[in-house]
């Protein structure tokens, strides 16, 4: 373990971290939060909560208890998170026999019920999946975006794109002939396409669910400056923390199973070392056109 890194695992010893050191804490996030000071730490909430699927991660409960579990830990979030602050809550479907229910849907009135605001219900979009036989393939889930009020740090210019035609010009008014666009690229709008941690991804480790570094990237540049703290309250093997280090934050998580713990521990630690492997999220996607995997077999040409 390196000693940049610190692994908590007793709620006696949570009084002697400081805001500026990193930290996993390996343990329930509710006693973890109760024993925190009720005043503005965190800088950034990211995280991606259990479903209730029945993962080998957490203990399937009825619906109704799931969502009142969540409401007790973002309402403790809340009195902790700054007023400048910002807290992005990514989830898929809740499903049950065959029938999904949306989990922002869900969730949404906890947030308004805080009086916070939604600035973007943020669609992640994803290569890989199940494929279904009786719907349509899920390939997408949702990060909801929330702030305390309208005072909140958003920094654009770090997360732009290659703008789709950077020579447009004004063609009329006062700044017609001048080039309209934005030399650093263009907003990245709120449909992401960001492949997910599959088998043969570069950051896959023993985490069957496991977050990509480059969809926690845009969040962490755009919604914190430098030296911030990053927290995730279901941190899994802390590729928010990942996000958080490369870009100098700083990044406290919390996690309950002690293989996650030990693999988010050496992924911080390379991540320090500057040896983390991950896929950057300005990394242009891969076009499936170029494998010889996209040609139509013989056999089907036959048919």
């Amino acid at each position: 373990m390196s000693e940049n890194i610190k692994i908590i695992n007793e709620t006696s010893e949570i009084n002697n971290v400081r805001i500026t050191d990193n930290a996993i804490f390996e343990m329930d996030v509710e006693k973890f939060l109760d024993s925190l000071p009720e005043e503005p730490i965190f800088d950034l909430v990211v995280t991606s909560p259990p479903y209730d699927l029945g993962k080998e991660y957490e203990k399937k409960i009825p619906l109704e208890e799931y969502i009142e579990w969540q409401k007790r830990i973002i309402e403790k979030i809340y009195v902790r998170l700054k007023d400048t602050g910002s807290l992005c809550w990514e989830v898929g479907n809740y499903v049950n026999n065959g029938s999904i229910v949306p989990l922002d849907i869900e969730l949404a009135p906890i947030f308004k019920g805080l009086n916070m605001q939604l600035r973007n219900r943020i669609i992640w979009h994803f290569g890989h999946g199940l494929h279904n036989k009786r719907r349509f393939s899920g390939r997408y889930e949702v990060i909801m975006w929330y702030t305390k009020g309208d005072d909140y740090i958003f920094n654009l210019d770090p997360v732009r794109i290659p703008s789709k035609y950077p020579g447009k010009r004004h063609f009329k008014g006062p700044n017609k002939g001048k080039l309209s666009g934005n030399p650093l690229g263009k907003n990245p709008e709120d449909v992401w396409d960001v492949p997910n941690v599959k088998s043969n991804h570069v950051e896959k480790t023993i985490h069957p669910c496991q977050f990509p570094v480059g969809l926690i990237e845009r969040l962490v540049l755009s919604m914190t400056d430098e030296g911030g703290l990053v927290f995730d309250p279901f941190c899994g093997v802390a590729s928010t923390g990942v996000a958080a280090l490369l870009h100098d934050r700083k990044f406290w998580g919390c996690e309950l199973m002690h293989e996650y713990v030990e693999v988010g521990d050496n992924r911080l630690e390379e991540t320090l070392a500057g040896t983390v492997s991950y896929r950057p999220f300005d990394k242009p996607l891969y076009d499936p056109k170029n494998s010889n995997l996209s040609k139509t077999p013989e056999e089907w040409k036959e048919e």
